[in-house]
């Protein structure tokens, strides 16, 4: 049994005190592990039943060299290897379930597969937090704390950043969701010219929001996505796709486009548009080989009478305003049956 020595500081707050230290990634693994409420019958059983997908995910970016600057929090519960404080140093032995991990499990576990594939990253280190011998209310609080009052960033300045962060961090189809967003927002010719709201733009009412633009169109560009399911691969000719439709949809609203009525100038309105794009437009446009603006004119019949209103949409939720402006859309839509022939854009 091997005895392990680290520097540390020791961070006083109103409650309790934490144990500031680094440790290497295998050593974390060996010492700590996930005590999962409604399973684990022991104080300090706050964590949820580990998601697969996310250990996997997290293996993949530690692989790729991922950093992870935010620390794993533990709660030292060990009788048999409690920590030792000198000097500065803190030592304990590698005795595993030493510590209980009240946030980072989902990091722990990928951490634990990537050096399971690769032992080389073995030795790297990562923050640690620890706190000694707290009860389930306690781990509870903290466990609260960071999940609810420590709140995340707006998901539009991380979208927005994903412009800026390096390959191995980034989604990919969030990346190519964001460019297209930015073509809307650029381009002259863009209904939405200077209407998609990235950080830092001044505050103003109405446009769309760059999270509300990359969440609905994500699904057109993601690995297997509507794109992809017909063979079209390059960016200018997805952009142009999803901006031709746009152009189409302002056309049947004219003047009327730019009106605080219109429905399409709101959250719900483009998320709606982008389902009907999606789920219509794209499929019957690539079976016509066009997916030119007159093309789609053709297959939505709008008229002055029954444009999409806010007002058509007032009192319902969001999920629900998008769905209720997809059925309009669904009722005006008018697909003719011809063969097809070279795809036009």
């Amino acid at each position: 049994m091997a005895n392990y020595s680290f520097p540390y500081i020791e961070v006083r707050q109103s409650k309790r005190n934490i144990i500031l230290t680094k440790l290497p990634f295998d050593l974390l693994t060996q010492i700590s592990y996930a005590s999962i409420r409604g399973r684990d019958n022991e104080p300090g059983a706050v964590q949820r039943i580990l998601s697969s997908r996310r250990i996997n995910s997290i293996k993949e970016f530690t692989l790729s060299g991922g950093d992870y600057p935010g620390a794993i929090v533990l709660n030292w519960i060990s009788e048999q290897n409690p920590i030792q404080k000198n000097n500065g140093n803190i030592s304990f032995s590698n005795i595993s379930r030493s510590a209980q991990i009240i946030d980072g499990q989902h990091r722990v576990a990928g951490i634990k597969a990537a050096v399971e594939e690769n032992s080389s990253v073995s030795g790297l280190e990562v923050p640690v937090a620890i706190y000694e011998n707290l009860t389930t209310q306690e781990c509870a609080d903290i466990f609260l704390s960071i999940n609810t009052e420590q709140k995340t960033v707006p998901r539009s300045l991380v979208f927005d950043l994903y412009g800026l962060a390096s390959e191995p961090v980034v989604d990919p189809a969030a990346v190519r969701a964001r460019d297209i967003a930015t073509f809307l927002n650029e381009e002259n010719e863009s209904p939405y010219f200077n209407q998609i709201k990235f950080p830092g733009a001044p505050k103003r009412k109405g446009g769309i929001a760059v999270s509300t633009a990359v969440t609905a169109i994500k699904p057109l560009v993601e690995d297997k996505g509507s794109f992809e399911q017909i063979d079209v691969y390059e960016l200018e000719t997805q952009k142009h796709i999803v901006l031709n439709f746009f152009v189409a949809l302002r056309n049947k609203y004219k003047d009327e486009w730019d009106s605080s009525s219109n429905a399409f100038q709101y959250a719900a309105g483009f998320s709606g548009a982008i389902d009907f794009l999606q789920l219509r437009i794209i499929p019957y446009c690539y079976q016509k080989r066009s997916f030119k603006v007159e093309t789609i004119e053709s297959i939505i019949s709008l008229s002055e009478s029954d444009l999409i209103h806010q007002q058509d949409v007032k009192g319902l939720g969001g999920k629900d305003a998008q769905r209720q402006i997809y059925q309009k859309l669904v009722e005006v839509f008018t697909p003719e049956n011809e063969s097809p022939g070279e795809l036009e854009i």
